[in-house]
């Protein structure tokens, strides 16, 4: 794009030599206003020209297009879900709230007379991934709740996912343009699963327990197994009870099952040289940090957990100068991961 200064040159480049056409004078002083205007024009156009290409797109634009072209929409925030076991005697009624020490509040989602103690289901006021905490953390009551003198949740929450990010939103769309979902075929399950919300992948296994039958296998948001929730919604979206009596998305005829993928842990040993500054600690979580997306990014796409791309990733890890000894599940090789398995990440022991 040429800027307004280059735009006047060109254009005092047409007028005569006879003319004076230094700063000051009247063609020189003529032509600059309207340099700055075509420099904005050009720019423009070539804000427009981007436009086209969908790449370059993000947010509601990028989201309008898609839904233009396609009818896929971006898969929104889903609330957390999860128990909470309240100690007292009372009603607890639904939309009462309770909240960790963070912030993070729940509502209450049943109404339940609670007499010593009681558990009832709950789920985040905000939906995404921030409402997923671990167990024994949800602690407060908000609002004083009449009789009930404790809350605690004994198990983490979880399904709480941020909204469809920007690259899997263009994924999908990539998806269902080159490979066209037709009349029920593998694609067409694949893309009916992935935009129930939750969903992170899916795999479609055709004729897997004889004619008329395919098992969708399914990974959620963070390529981690799916949980019995959202297996059950994509059951529901399908195939409602397997019945193959087309209620849901599945034709008439095809008796669609809905399971998680099972996970592989992967349990990572290394000793390491740290980089100066770091501390075990730091580095220890860097290198989770690290191999949490290295599987993320393999899930469902590769066969095997590389041991050389476990090492590489390690070596990248921020503090990690050098390492050795490194052992994946107790062995020096790859890891193999099935059909219907992802590699999720176990435990990580990081020596000095």
């Amino acid at each position: 794009m040429a800027n307004k200064d280059a735009i006047l040159m060109d254009m005092l480049t047409s007028v005569s030599d006879e003319h004076d056409k230094r700063p000051g004078n009247f063609f020189y002083d003529a032509l600059a206003p309207a340099a700055e205007q075509f420099e904005k024009v050009d720019a423009a156009i070539e804000a427009a020209k981007k436009k086209l290409d969908i790449r370059t797109l993000t947010g509601e634009e990028l989201e309008q297009r898609i839904y233009e072209r396609t009818g896929i929409g971006r898969k929104p925030a889903t609330h957390a879900i999860g128990t909470a076991t309240l100690a007292g005697t009372g009603m607890v009624r639904i939309g009462d709230l309770v909240e960790t020490p963070g912030g993070i509040q729940f509502r209450v989602t049943e109404t339940k007379a609670i007499s010593g103690s009681g558990t009832v289901s709950i789920e985040a006021v905000v939906a995404g991934a921030d409402g997923n905490v671990p167990a024994n953390t949800i602690t407060l009551f908000p609002v004083t709740l009449a009789g009930l003198t404790a809350v605690t949740n004994p198990s983490p929450t979880a399904d709480g996912f941020d909204a469809e990010s920007d690259d899997d939103l263009l994924q999908r769309y990539y998806e269902r343009i080159r490979t066209p979902a037709t009349s029920g075929n593998k694609a067409h399950y694949k893309n009916w699963a992935k935009e129930v919300p939750g969903v992170g992948d899916a795999r479609v296994i055709p004729l897997w327990a004889g004619d008329n039958t395919v098992k969708v296998v399914i990974i959620d948001s963070d390529k981690k197994p799916a949980s019995p929730a959202i297996v059950a919604d994509v059951q529901e979206y399908i195939d409602p009870g397997v019945t193959g009596t087309g209620e849901g998305a599945a034709p008439l005829g095809a008796f669609a099952t809905v399971v998680s993928a099972a996970g592989v842990n992967i349990n990572v040993s290394v000793t390491i040289t740290l980089s100066a500054g770091y501390t075990l600690q730091q580095a220890t979580e860097n290198i989770s940090m690290s191999l949490t997306q290295y599987l993320k990014g393999i899930a469902f796409a590769e066969s095997i957990v590389s041991y050389a791309k476990v090492g590489a990733t390690i070596l990248e890890s921020d503090g990690v100068e050098d390492y050795s000894g490194l052992t994946i599940n107790g062995g020096a090789a790859n890891v193999s991961v099935g059909t219907e398995e992802v590699a999720v990440l176990g435990t990580v022991t990081v020596n000095v």
